[in-house]
C-alpha cells in the first residue's frame, strides 16, 4: 500500500524527517518497504527550485513555420513573460486564443528533465536551441517529463490555487512511503489508518473531519427509504449494508488533485464517480461500489429498485466489470436486484449496472462482509481485486455509513450530484462493544518495563481505545475497544499496543538473570548434517517428499510378485487423495517419481533424502519410525562440456558405490558390499552394505521392469536405502591427521590370484593389515578372469605406496614388507603370486 505524505498530512501534523517517521513506524509493526521522492532533493530526478516554476499560459498563437507547433506566452512570476515554442496537444487547439489563465508546470534553460519522447529514462539538461526558425530555451513539462509517471500524452495543467512563480516542488514535491502490512489488520489499509498510527508515534491530533461527513451534513438513516427496497437474506454474511443516492451526477474527469493523489497511491483515474470510491476506499479502508440507479431492477409489484443480499443459486451466472462470466456455487455470496445478480458481495461488480458516460443518478453501496467468505470466493473465482484483498482483512462494520458519507458529498461536489437526505442502512449483525481490563503492573510484567500508567493512557486513547477506571478496582484500567480494532481481544492485545506505541527501541539493554543451559550434542541431528553435507559434497540434490504415498506404488518396486497386503500398512481414514492415503515403508517410489519428474527438463539427476518409514507395531496405535537415507542417480556421469567428442558416459553401478564408499570414509565406517538379490533391483548389479556383520541397506542399479513401471527413460537408474540409524550407530570418533611425509614413496604393483568367490575387499584388509605402518595406499587396478589364472579363479593387481615419515625406505625394507603381505595372503586365502 502507497501512501504520499502529502495525503497524511491532512490528518496531522508532521515536524520529523519522513525518514524517521518510516523508521519509528517500522519499528512499531508498519514496515515500510521503500519510500519514492517525487521532485524532492533526495529523488532521483530532483526539481530545479530555481529552474521548475509554475508557471500560467496567457496566450498561444500559431507557429510561422509549423502547423503542429504553436507559440505560448507563459508568465512565470518575472517582469517579462517567456515564449515557448511546443507542441502540446491541447494547446495545438488553442491556438490563436489571448487573456488564457492555465497554470502549467514550467521548465527553464538550465533544467534537468526526463526525455519525454524517449522510451526510457534519460535526463536530458534544458538549453536554447531554435525550432523551425524559432528560438526557445523554455518549456511547459508533461508529467512524463518530470518523472511522475511513464505518459507522454499532454502537458500538467494545474489548479487555479497554485501561484505563480512558485517552485514545483513546493507545490507538488511529495515522498511517497510504501508499506508492507501483514495479517488481518484492515484498519492499516488506509490513509487514515496509517495517520491515526502515526498520530500516536509522534503525540499529535488527529484531525478526524473525513469520518464526520454524516453528522456534519445531517444526513438521516434509515432501513427503508422511498428510493429502494433493501433485504440481507444472509445476515452472518453480510452483518451490514448501507447505500446512498446521489441525484444528477455529471460524470466527468477527476480533478487534478484527485487524479494526482490516486497515481501516486497507484491507482489509475478512471473517472469522477468510480475514482470517488477508490479515493474513499484508500482513504478510510472502507470499500464502494457505485450502481447506475437507473438500470437497477425493481421487484414485481414495487416501484423502488431492489437489492438483495443472499446466497448464489448453483449455476448461477453474471458477467463482471473485466468482461468474464462467472459462475456461482452456492457459498459464494451476491448482491442481486429484482432481475438477478448485480455484484459479487465484497470482490467485484457486474457490467449490467456499471457506470457509464450516460449515467445520471448513482447508488453508492457501502456494506461489511465476512471476510472468511470474501477470501474464498475471491480464490475460487480468480478475482484478485483491492475490494477482496480489504474484506478479506475485517473491516470494522461501523465505517459503511461514515465512508457513504464521505463518498456521497464528493459526488456532490466534484460531480454536481444531489445528495437525498436519507440513507438506507441495514445492520443486523451488530455487536456489543468490547471491554478489556488490565492492570499497569500486568503490562511492566509482560514487557520488563515499566511504562508509567500516565502513558499507558495516553497511547491508548491515541489509538483511540476510551479508557477509564475499572468499577471497583482503581489498580485496574478497563478499556473499551474501538470497532476499527478487530483483532483485540485479550489484555495480551493491549500489551502490544502499548510497547509497540511506546517504542521498542527505548526498552533498555539487560542481560539475561539465569545462566545458559548447558550445551549438550545431539547425535541424530549432527550425524543426519554430517550425512547431507557428505552427500552434496559428492553432487548430490536434497529433496523432501511426502510421507504419504499408496500400497500400489510400493507395489511396483516389486514386479511379478502378489500385491502387498494391506494390513501390513497404516492407512489414512479419510485421505484427501487415493494416491496419498498410505504411510510409506520405503523412500524409493517418492523418489523414483520425482526423478521422472525432473528427467523433464535436465539430463541428469543425482538426488538423496533422509527421510522417516513408518512400520506398524503389533500391540500399539503408534507405528516405528526409523530414519532411512534414500539416493538415486542417472543420467550422464558428466556435465555437458564442449571437449567431449563422444556421446557421454552414463552413471551406473560403481558410480553409486563411489558415492556410498565416501559417505562411509567421511563418517569414518568400515563398511563391506556383499551380492545379494533383490526383486527391485537388476540381477547381478546389487550389493548389500554390511557394517561389523550388520546388513544397514542396499545398493544397486534399478530392475528394468521396475524401471519401466515408473516410466523412466531407457537408462540405468540407480538407487540405494540406507538405514540411517543404523549407519550412524557405527560412526567412528573424527580421523586422526598425520603430517605429509618428506620422504619420497615407492610405488609398486602386485597381482594375486585367488578363488572367485572371495570378495576384493577382503584381499585389500588383508594387504592393509599385512603391510602396515609402511604401506601408505592399497588401490586396485585390474581384475582378470580367463585360461592364464585357470578356471574359479581370478587375478586380482593392487599399486601399492610404501613410505615412512621420518626415512627414505630402502629395496631391502620394502620387500620385507612384500614378503609379509604375500605370506599372509597365501596363508589367509591360499593366495599364489601371478606370474
Amino acid at each position: 500500500m502507497k501512501v504520499p505524505m502529502s495525503w497524511l498530512e491532512d490528518y496531522i501534523d508532521i515536524d520529523v524527517p519522513v525518514e524517521d517517521l518510516a523508521e519509528r513506524m517500522t519499528l512499531a509493526g508498519l514496515e515500510v518497504e521503500s519510500i519514492e521522492y517525487v521532485g524532492l532533493p533526495q529523488a532521483e530526478l530532483p526539481w530545479d527550485p530555481e529552474k521548475i516554476v509554475v508557471g500560467e499560459v496567457r496566450s498561444v498563437r500559431p507557429h510561422p513555420n509549423a502547423d503542429r507547433l504553436v507559440l505560448v506566452e507563459v508568465d512565470y512570476g518575472e517582469p517579462d513573460t517567456e515564449v515557448v515554442v511546443t507542441g502540446a496537444p491541447s494547446l495545438l487547439k488553442r491556438a490563436g486564443e489571448d487573456e488564457l489563465h492555465l497554470k502549467v508546470a514550467f521548465a527553464m534553460e538550465g533544467a534537468r528533465l526526463y526525455d519525454g519522447h524517449g522510451s526510457g529514462r534519460e535526463v536530458l539538461t534544458l538549453g536554447k536551441v531554435k525550432i523551425r526558425g524559432v528560438p526557445s530555451r523554455a518549456m511547459v513539462a508533461s508529467e512524463k517529463e518530470l518523472g511522475i509517471s511513464e505518459e507522454q500524452v499532454d502537458i500538467i495543467y494545474l489548479p487555479e490555487d497554485a501561484l505563480v512563480g512558485m517552485p514545483l516542488v513546493e507545490y507538488m514535491g511529495d515522498a511517497i512511503l510504501e508499506f508492507d502490512i501483514k495479517g488481518p489488520f484492515a484498519h492499516l489499509n488506509s490513509v487514515i489508518g496509517v495517520a491515526r498510527e502515526a498520530a500516536a508515534l509522534v503525540d499529535v491530533p488527529l484531525r478526524r473531519d473525513v469520518l464526520e461527513e454524516l453528522e456534519r451534513h445531517g444526513t438521516e438513516l434509515s432501513s427503508e427509504p422511498d428510493y429502494l427496497n433493501l433485504e440481507i437474506l444472509d445476515p452472518s454474511l453480510c452483518p451490514r449494508y448501507s447505500a446512498a443516492l446521489i441525484n444528477d451526477v455529471e460524470v466527468r474527469p477527476s480533478p487534478f488533485w484527485m487524479q494526482l493523489r490516486l497515481r501516486r497511491a497507484g491507482v489509475r483515474p478512471i473517472n469522477n464517480i468510480v475514482d470517488v470510491t477508490n479515493y474513499v476506499m484508500l482513504e478510510l479502508g472502507q470499500p464502494l461500489h457505485a450502481f447506475d440507479y437507473d438500470l437497477l431492477r425493481s421487484r414485481p409489484g414495487d416501484e423502488r429498485p431492489a437489492i438483495i443480499v443472499r446466497r448464489a443459486e448453483p449455476g448461477e451466472q453474471m458477467r463482471t466489470l473485466d468482461g468474464q462470466m462467472r459462475v456461482f456455487d452456492d457459498r459464494m455470496l451476491l448482491i442481486t436486484d429484482g432481475g438477478g445478480p448485480v455484484a459479487v458481495a465484497g470482490v467485484m461488480g457486474g457490467e449490467e449496472s456499471e457506470v457509464s458516460q450516460e449515467t445520471t443518478d448513482v447508488l453508492l453501496e457501502a456494506a461489511n462482509f465476512d471476510y472468511l467468505n470474501v477470501r474464498r470466493t475471491s480464490r475460487e473465482l480468480g478475482l484478485a481485486t483491492e475490494s477482496a484483498q480489504r474484506f478479506g482483512r475485517q473491516v470494522d462494520p461501523e465505517l459503511t455509513v461514515k465512508a457513504a458519507a464521505r463518498a456521497a458529498y464528493l459526488m456532490r461536489d466534484l460531480a454536481d450530484g444531489e445528495v437525498a437526505h436519507v440513507m438506507d442502512d441495514l445492520f443486523p449483525g451488530r455487536e456489543p462493544r468490547r471491554v478489556v481490563r488490565i492492570q499497569p503492573a500486568h503490562i511492566a510484567r509482560i514487557l520488563g518495563v515499566e511504562v508509567p500508567t500516565d502513558d499507558i493512557v495516553r497511547i491508548l486513547t491515541s489509538l483511540e481505545f476510551e479508557v477509564a477506571e475499572s468499577d471497583g478496582d482503581p489498580d485496574t484500567l478497563a478499556v473499551t475497544v474501538p470497532s476499527h480494532r478487530r483483532d483485540v481481544t485479550r489484555p495480551a492485545d493491549l500489551v502490544e499496543e502499548v510497547g509497540r506505541i511506546w517504542g521498542y527501541d527505548r526498552f533498555p539493554t539487560t542481560r539475561m538473570r539465569d545462566e545458559l543451559p548447558p550445551q549438550r550434542e545431539n547425535p541424530r541431528l549432527e550425524g543426519a548434517e554430517r550425512v547431507r553435507d557428505l552427500l552434496v559434497g559428492c553432487r548430490l540434490d536434497e529433496v523432501i517428499t511426502y510421507s504419504l504415498g499408496s500400497i500400489q506404488d510400493e507395489g511396483r518396486l516389486h514386479p511379478g510378485t502378489p500385491r502387498p497386503d494391506a494390513d501390513a500398512y497404516l492407512r489414512l481414514r479419510n485421505p484427501l487423495s487415493s494416491a496419498q492415503d498410505t504411510l510409506r515403508q520405503t523412500l524409493l517410489p517418492s523418489l523414483l517419481e520425482t526423478v521422472r519428474q525432473n528427467l523433464r527438463f535436465v539430463d541428469r539427476v543425482a538426488l538423496f533424502e533422509i527421510g522417516r518409514i513408518y512400520l506398524p507395531v503389533k500391540g500399539s496405535p503408534l507405528p516405528e519410525e526409523p530414519r532411512r537415507l534414500g539416493i538415486v542417480m542417472t543420467g550422464p556421469r558428466e556435465e555437458p562440456s564442449w571437449l567431449q567428442h563422444q556421446d557421454p558416459t552414463l552413471m551406473g553401478f560403481f558410480d553409486l558405490k563411489g558415492v556410498v564408499e565416501t559417505l562411509l570414509n567421511g563418517l569414518a565406517v568400515e563398511g563391506a558390499f556383499e551380492p545379494a538379490a533383490q526383486a527391485a533391483f537388476h540381477p547381478g548389479r546389487c550389493a548389500q552394505l554390511t557394517v561389523d556383520g550388520d546388513s544397514i541397506g542396499t545398493v544397486g542399479e534399478l530392475h528394468p521392469l521396475v524401471r519401466e513401471t515408473f516410466q523412466l527413460p531407457d537408462q540405468p537408474v540407480c538407487v540405494s536405502e540406507i538405514d540411517l540409524d543404523g549407519l550412524l550407530a557405527h560412526c567412528g570418533p573424527p580421523r586422526e591427521m598425520a603430517p605429509v611425509s618428506a620422504h619420497p614413496p615407492i610405488y609398486e604393483d602386485l597381482a594375486v590370484v585367488v578363488d572367485e568367490e572371495i570378495p576384493a575387499a577382503r584381499v585389500r584388509d588383508l594387504i592393509v593389515e599385512a603391510g602396515a605402518p609402511l604401506l601408505r595406499s592399497v588401490a586396485l587396478f585390474d581384475v582378470y578372469r580367463g585360461p592364464q589364472v585357470g578356471a574359479g579363479r581370478k587375478s586380482l593387481a593392487h599399486r601399492l605406496t610404501y613410505q615412512a615419515a621420518d626415512r627414505t625406505l630402502t629395496d631391502r625394507e620394502v620387500a620385507q614388507v612384500r614378503e609379509a603381505i604375500v605370506s599372509q595372503l597365501t596363508r589367509e586365502l591360499d593366495a599364489t603370486l601371478r606370474g
